[in-house]
């Protein structure tokens, strides 16, 4: 973009030079001319550097029309952002509408009115310069949302814990670059271990913000790890103040292998799924207080189930059942979980991967179409070691 106290360059292209004369004469004293008489010498001279700002352009032409010199320049990247505004003396619709649909941004039409010429040119001119602004801003924005992007991924576990007797997956797909959805692990020892999920309401960078928050508000719940509604508690007292237009729904669950018991509790979260040969059937533990950060006297509950080899358990955030396909029908429980039932994979990460290929074939989005929500998964089998 050229510098506020610089001329700027107006290419100027005609094969007759009595309208060279009378555009170069109206525009010669604001800003610098280039003249090119013919579409190839245009076509030339767009390609100097510095490029023009702006390109005057007549329609009509021997060897190369304007309509063949504006799509060339469409068709190059180094040519194809600058505005190019036809000459002509038709005045036909479809004439017009023929420029317009090869990247012409307006037409100046002849006999040439200096105060017609000035303007549109002027016009176009503070238009680029605000169209760059505006790629400038943005894409210091996409900067700063991949650094926050960053920031977020390295706060969430690099691994899964290793625990004998389980195996253990956990799934992170942001909606967006950054999300609300949150995930950690409290390894108290080699038989004992707590899992947080959570999901901060709304999307962006408010709630990656308070996602981020989490992390050390788990932090100090390690004293707590064992039981669930204290570690709820806890994060309930630190989260209440610190934002208004927002919430947290969590759930925390606790698996002690040498009781081979698991801990539950919810707050404003889905419900806890397990199945397996301890459980008839997918079996929903809804052990819910209210959601995060909003009530300072909520008070929450945990209940406890036993375990046994064979047995499956799922974590996940509201992403997975509210996922929508192409008619707006949500995945919801009655599909999830009869794929949980008849689902056979050998391991969690598999369990997990098959979870979401089944979610993008119900949804049927593209690879970079965006998701109604954040999806977190985090899978649990108890081995029979």
């Amino acid at each position: 973009m050229s510098q506020p106290d610089q001329k700027k360059t107006v290419l100027l292209v005609d094969d007759a030079p009595a309208n060279i004369q009378v555009v170069n004469s109206i525009l010669k004293d604001v800003y610098k001319i280039r003249i090119a008489t013919n579409g190839a010498k245009a076509l030339e001279l767009a390609n100097v550097t510095p490029p023009p700002d702006l390109i005057l352009l007549d329609v009509m032409m021997p060897e190369m029309d304007g309509y063949e010199v504006c799509t060339r320049l469409k068709m190059t990247p180094a040519t194809r952002d600058i505005p190019v505004i036809f000459l002509t003396g038709q005045t036909e619709i479809e004439d017009e509408t023929r420029g317009f649909e090869v990247g012409a941004v307006d037409y100046i039409h002849k006999p040439f009115s200096p105060a017609v010429v000035k303007a549109r040119v002027q016009t176009h001119l503070v238009l680029r310069g605000i169209r760059e602004q505006l790629a400038s801003q943005l894409a210091t924005i996409q900067k700063e949302l991949e650094t926050a992007r960053q920031i977020q991924l390295s706060i969430l576990p690099e691994n899964v814990p290793q625990i004998a007797g389980l195996d253990i997956a956990a799934r992170y797909v942001p909606m967006t670059a950054v999300a609300g959805d949150f995930y950690d692990f409290i390894v108290v020892d080699e038989n004992h271990l707590g899992i947080l999920i959570a999901d901060v309401s709304g999307h962006g960078m408010p709630a990656a913000l308070i996602a981020s928050m989490l992390k050390i508000a788990l932090a100090g719940q390690e004293p707590n790890a064992a039981d669930p509604a204290q570690v709820l508690l806890g994060l309930n007292k630190v989260l209440c103040g610190k934002f208004q237009f927002h919430y947290v729904t969590a759930a925390y669950l606790f698996i002690d292998m040498l009781k081979r018991t698991v801990t539950y509790a919810g707050a404003g979260h889905p419900p806890l799924l397990c199945w397996g040969t301890s459980f008839e059937g997918v079996h929903d533990v809804l052990e819910n207080g209210l959601f995060l950060g909003k009530f300072r006297q909520a008070t929450y509950s945990s209940v406890e189930l036993p375990i046994g080899a064979g047995d499956w358990i799922l974590l996940y955030t509201d992403g997975i059942s509210e996922a929508t396909n192409p008619s707006q029908v949500e995945f919801g429980p009655g599909r999830l979980r009869p794929f949980l039932a008849t689902e056979q994979s050998p391991s969690a990460d598999q369990f997990a991967e098959r979870l979401l290929e089944e979610l993008s074939q119900w949804s049927a989005r593209g690879a970079t179409e965006e998701l109604d929500d954040d999806i977190t998964v985090v899978a649990i089998r108890i081995k029979g070691d």
